[in-house]
């Protein structure tokens, strides 16, 4: 099941995205709530084209918080050591965890906004993970029973500024750091799901894997960080970019492609 966040002339509604059995196209059917809350919700009867005039796909949730795992690919941890961008040849043993603010997160299609004391802002495409309940300290073999599903990130980060920000608060935590979406899908085979990227049109391959080779897998990020944070329901966590990086620059078109998610676009412009 996939579900999204949408606008139809600039109000904001919930929906879930079916396949028109008829003429195949994707569609729009809109919901009654908040499908993250304890009540159910349902169809109202209204539908519309993913692509009509006057719908927009916003970001498919606006988490309380966003929490990020770095290096938790060896892949990337050796690329960053190559480039000269990490003293370690290899990924730590223990969990990277960060933070990006809520105000970082966009949605399909909003402009990545290069922050003007910036030269370097590199993309990192990843597979995110989105709550669907409270979770406070649980367990590894539980922690996917606190999943709503999945949805495409960009971990957009100022590379340049990385080095003399220890804690990569502006690095990583700036206004439209987060690209989120095009929705959220409950299911896909997650311990499998293959990763890739396309930069104005053409295939990067050496930023493409799969979460099959994360060190600390899904259910393990979970844990640990409900172990010191309570996750609450939309809240959000980046897996880790399973490859290389590379640099994105006024104009250029990012699409950050999921098997089993979709594709999640945007366009880079000068802040």
């Amino acid at each position: 099941m996939r579900i999204a966040r949408y606008s139809y002339n600039d109000v904001p509604h919930y929906a879930f995205v079916q396949t028109d059995k008829n003429d195949k196209k994707d569609y729009l059917v809109e919901l009654d709530g908040y499908p993250f809350g304890s009540q159910p919700v349902g169809p109202t009867g209204q539908r519309h084209l993913i692509d009509e005039d006057g719908v927009r796909l916003l970001a498919p949730v606006i988490p309380s918080k966003v929490y990020g795992l770095a290096k938790n690919y060896e892949a990337h941890a050796q690329y960053m050591h190559a480039k000269g961008q990490s003293s370690a040849e290899h990924a730590p043993s223990e969990m990277v965890i960060f933070m990006k603010p809520s105000t970082s997160v966009i949605g399909p299609d909003d402009p990545i906004v290069i922050p003007d004391y910036s030269n370097d802002m590199n993309f990192e495409p990843e597979v995110a993970v989105v709550m669907g309940r409270i979770a406070k300290n649980v367990s590894v073999d539980k922690a996917m029973d606190y999943v709503l599903g999945f949805t495409c990130v960009n971990d957009v980060t100022l590379r340049d500024l990385q080095g003399n920000d220890p804690m990569w608060t502006r690095a990583k935590g700036f206004d439209t750091s987060c690209p989120l979406g095009p929705w959220v899908e409950t299911d896909l085979d997650w311990k499998d799901a293959k990763i890739s990227f396309t930069l104005n049109g053409e295939d990067v391959p050496a930023a493409s894997g799969t979460t099959a080779d994360l060190i600390h897998s899904i259910p393990e990020q979970i844990a640990e960080i409900s172990s010191f944070a309570t996750l609450l329901p939309g809240d959000v966590i980046m897996t880790g970019t399973p490859n290389a990086s590379g640099t994105l620059k006024p104009r250029d078109e990012a699409i950050v492609n999921i098997e089993g998610i979709g594709s999640l676009r945007n366009v880079v412009v000068k802040g």
